[in-house]
């Protein structure tokens, strides 16, 4: 008789210096399921999914892969038994071709011992037939789109013969439209007997999604349910270890004079916005919406100056700005919260100290040197004042859950003393208990005076913490809603205007 689990780990424990991460921890994965892994940053999740891959040797405890014993020494061990991982941050040559990117380190030969692209693209060909994939083989994976390489890489597990597909945040940078293509596919290699272990924060997702759910909890197992006993205020509740009535603190902020003035702004190469005109007012939050494709990201990039502007004026308290550069807008008091947090905004082998200052390093000049005591003193603060978790502050950002590493970079802008914050996707990737001291932090600028905008996909998130939501449709700003007349549906009806 067949085991009915296609992944059994029981009792992993890894521990790192002055911290436990994993403590007796269990997940058993049935066969042709999807089974949801939910826990704060800081759970457990990825360090348990790094034991099962072998990047990390476990301390404790017994994995089994379709009931035998194994002992992966690394993820391509792991790939040549079946089991793969779709990351949330794409790793893809993309100057190369889609079908480079499948085969790549193990290219089918001629007899000659050349590369057989006609089998590689026919192979290829084959899979995206079977999943239903729209793609030519030999387009370059750079020129498609986040969710269109997600696909790639899942057809790319696929061609291993995978039992087992761990998908980590696989729709957080993704539209409506292209989550149903995902679940679609999902649901397509569930029919075929894979077993999925799906990573996300989206609780609404994991519901629609999953046959069961684990919730871990500071390195803990705390319980596995199928899906269809729990609601999402249920495994809020496991995750935090709390109950936590309320998705979004209490508004203290109070909107006041106009701070920014942005005028006819329409960037230099396009795509980017158009003609896009409205006003900031002092301890406003700003929300940005719109559909994937609609400019939110270069709207913030163009006022920021890292994007160059054809026409167009910023006006700040009263005075005629020109950010032709990121130097510039914190001179003029900008800063901004970048939407890609590990690839243009953490600096990954730095410290959490390194991470602090970097933005205002100048302020810590002494004469040639630079002040440590000032640095540490800052660096201190941002730790503190943030509420980051880490050991010390010469630990590596990298190792810091998403919701830490977001809060430090929020940190090293504030000692900018910036009066206007731009934040592009400030939650993603984060859990519900970090977002919530997202939301309190941002609403604490807020009161404080500072003029905020906040790009967002999630629509209860804007309707949750924003003043008012700019939104934004195929470049053109659509229109401007009061927050007591949002709704989805309205926003909706402005993000497809100029689609």
């Amino acid at each position: 008789m067949t085991n009915s689990y296609v992944l059994e780990m029981s009792g992993i424990s890894k521990q790192f210096p002055g911290v436990k991460a994993l403590d007796d921890v269990q997940l058993k994965v049935r066969k042709g399921t999807v089974h949801s892994l939910c826990g704060e940053n800081g759970a457990g999740k990825s360090t348990l999914m790094k034991c099962l891959f072998g990047i990390y040797n476990k301390d404790a405890g017994e994995i089994k892969l379709e009931g035998e014993s194994v002992n992966f020494t690394g993820p391509k061990h792991a790939l040549e038994h079946g089991v793969s991982m779709v990351h949330q941050e794409l790793n893809q040559v993309l100057q190369r071709s889609i079908m480079e990117n499948i085969w790549l380190g193990r290219f089918p030969r001629t007899k000659l011992g050349t590369v057989d692209t006609k089998k590689m693209y026919n192979d290829t060909k084959a899979i995206f037939d079977e999943l239903e994939i729209k793609a030519d083989p030999k387009a370059r994976i750079g020129k498609l789109s986040v969710s269109e390489r997600q696909m790639v890489e899942i057809a790319k597990a696929v061609s291993y013969n995978t039992k087992l597909l761990v998908l980590d945040e696989p729709t957080s940078s993704l539209a409506n439209e292209e989550v149903a293509q995902l679940f679609k596919i999902i649901n397509k290699l569930r029919d075929d007997g894979v077993g999925i272990i799906y990573i996300s924060h989206k609780l609404e997702e994991i519901l629609e999604i999953s046959d069961d759910v684990t919730i871990m909890r500071d390195g803990h197992w705390i319980s596995t349910n199928k899906a269809e006993d729990l609601t999402t205020q249920k495994i809020i509740n496991m995750m935090v270890g709390r109950t936590m009535e309320n998705r979004f603190p209490p508004k203290t902020n109070k909107p006041g004079d106009v701070i920014m003035s942005v005028k006819n702004l329409t960037g230099m190469y396009m795509p980017s916005c158009i003609d896009v005109s409205f006003d900031l007012r002092k301890g406003e939050i700003l929300g940005v919406a719109g559909l994937v494709g609609s400019r939110r990201t270069e709207l913030l990039e163009t006022i920021f100056g890292t994007a160059h502007h054809r026409s167009g004026e910023i006006i700040v308290n009263g005075k005629s700005v020109n950010n032709k550069t990121s130097q510039d807008a914190l001179k003029n008091g900008f800063a901004l919260l970048t939407e890609e947090r590990r690839a243009t905004g953490i600096f990954g082998v730095g410290s959490i100290l390194f991470n602090s200052v970097i933005a205002n390093i100048r302020s810590y000049k002494r004469g040639l040197f630079l002040s440590n005591k000032k640095m540490k003193g800052d660096t201190q603060w941002v730790i503190d004042s943030m509420h980051v978790k880490t050991p010390s502050q010469k630990t590596k950002i990298k190792s810091l859950s998403g919701g830490n590493q977001q809060k430090v970079i929020i940190g090293r802008w504030l000692l900018t003393k910036p009066d206007i914050l731009l934040m592009d996707e400030p939650t993603r990737g984060i859990d519900v208990g970090a977002k919530y001291e997202i939301y309190e932090l941002i609403n604490n600028l807020a009161a404080e005076g500072k003029g905020v905008m906040v790009v967002s996909s999630e629509m209860p998130e804007l309707l949750g913490i924003c003043d008012r939501i700019l939104v934004m449709s195929n470049g053109h700003m659509a229109g401007i809603l009061d927050i007591k007349d949002a709704t989805q549906e309205k926003i909706m009806e402005l993000a497809v205007k100029y689609v």
